[in-house]
């Protein structure tokens, strides 16, 4: 028997795989429109002195913490803190 998805559910699974697609990019745009964090990202960065492994271990933890697989590499994020992110699929 094959169900048809409602409108609703169309839209839900379209915003939902979007979203996950840009998590990591979003989460960087968190970081930076957040004076705290910002503030905190910044002494981080000021204290190890390493941005691309510091960047690298961030996005990994997203990945992580929402269990998501990698999708490709985006070359254009909308986050002015990285230069690309991968993107993520529900895992």
């Amino acid at each position: 028997m094959t169900t048809t998805k409602s409108p609703l559910q169309s839209f839900e699974d379209k915003a939902l795989k979007q979203f996950t697609k840009e998590i990591t990019d979003l989460f960087f745009c968190y970081i930076q429109d957040d004076p705290n964090l910002m503030h905190d990202y910044l002494r981080l960065i000021g204290r190890t002195g390493d941005l691309d492994t510091t960047n690298q271990k961030l996005g990994k933890a997203v990945k992580s913490w929402f269990k998501l697989k990698d999708g490709k590499e985006n070359k254009e994020p909308m986050s002015s803190l990285i230069e690309s992110y991968t993107e993520h699929i529900k895992g």
